[in-house]
């Protein structure tokens, strides 16, 4: 029996989510969230839209976010959304949905690939125009697309004109968590 016990930790390496305050912005590390992709199989779309009416999650449309009562998703290329649930209740995300859509969709677990930070705060596409050329000051809430900041990979999601959503690698997490705090810095 080993003697030591194993504890999780956030994307940041902490045994709770980081949270920095800068200026008027909050940059919170989520940690409460699974994530699962969703992608339809050849053919099924009609079989997806039924099974997601059915189970409360919404398809949103290409560039857009939707929330629903326990689910929310974003769209992120024809025909596939990331899903998005409470960490506590559906730690396992895709064993709640399988049975949903069956062999309709192709459901992936995604939750430990990428690291989530919710920005929060009055003026943001002041900040958020040092680290991407996403027009969130354009972009009506809801919209969300995929984007790259500091050479990342991300999904940016406006949630309302006070928070936004920052999906990146989890493997870098510390670079762009470093990068959204120095854009924030730079702009006080």
């Amino acid at each position: 029996m080993p003697d030591f016990i194993l504890n999780p930790i956030t994307a940041l390496g902490h045994a709770t989510p980081e949270v920095d305050i800068i200026g008027p912005w909050t940059i919170t590390e989520r940690a409460d969230v699974a994530l699962a992709s969703l992608a339809v199989r050849r053919g099924r779309l009609g079989d997806v839209q039924t099974s997601a009416a059915a189970v409360g999650l919404p398809l949103p449309a290409a560039g857009a976010s939707a929330s629903g009562a326990l689910y929310s998703a974003f769209w992120m290329t024809p025909e596939m959304w990331m899903v998005e649930a409470p960490f506590a209740s559906h730690e396992d995300i895709r064993a709640h949905l399988l049975p949903a859509f069956g062999d309709a969709a192709s459901i992936t677990e995604q939750t430990d690939a990428w690291v989530r930070f919710d920005l929060a705060g009055a003026d943001l596409p002041r900040l958020l125009e040092r680290l991407s050329n996403f027009d969130l000051a354009k972009a009506a809430a809801g919209a969300a697309t995929r984007t790259v900041m500091e050479h990342l990979g991300c999904y940016l999601i406006k949630r309302t004109d006070t928070l936004v959503t920052v999906y990146g690698p989890r493997s870098s997490a510390q670079s762009l968590h470093h990068a959204l705090i120095v854009a924030a810095q730079s702009v006080l």
